[in-house]
């Protein structure tokens, strides 16, 4: 049951919207392609056969990929609630 202007669902609609555009988001990351690497192209660390097997392209050793990935800053979102705090902020 929806309360004020919403319609019924409208708020599982709107978490249902996120969630497709975060997954169209991550779907449209470039994957590597190509030929995996034997050492890794930042450290020159060899990079172990199973990685190699499992991502076919990768060039980074998995040391190199999580520094990468820590500094990383996640994104704003949008504020579909819309609430009155989230808009003085």
């Amino acid at each position: 049951m929806a309360g004020g202007w919403a319609k019924d669902g409208a708020v599982s609609e709107q978490i249902e919207a996120s969630i497709n555009d975060e997954l169209a988001r991550l779907k449209a990351r470039k994957a590597p392609v190509g030929e995996s690497l034997t050492h890794c192209a930042e450290c020159e660390e060899p990079i172990p056969e199973a990685r190699r097997a499992a991502l076919p392209g990768v060039k980074l050793c998995i040391d190199c990929v999580r520094e990468r990935d820590a500094a990383f800053q996640t994104r704003g979102g949008i504020n579909r609630r819309g609430s009155k705090d989230s808009q003085l902020k």
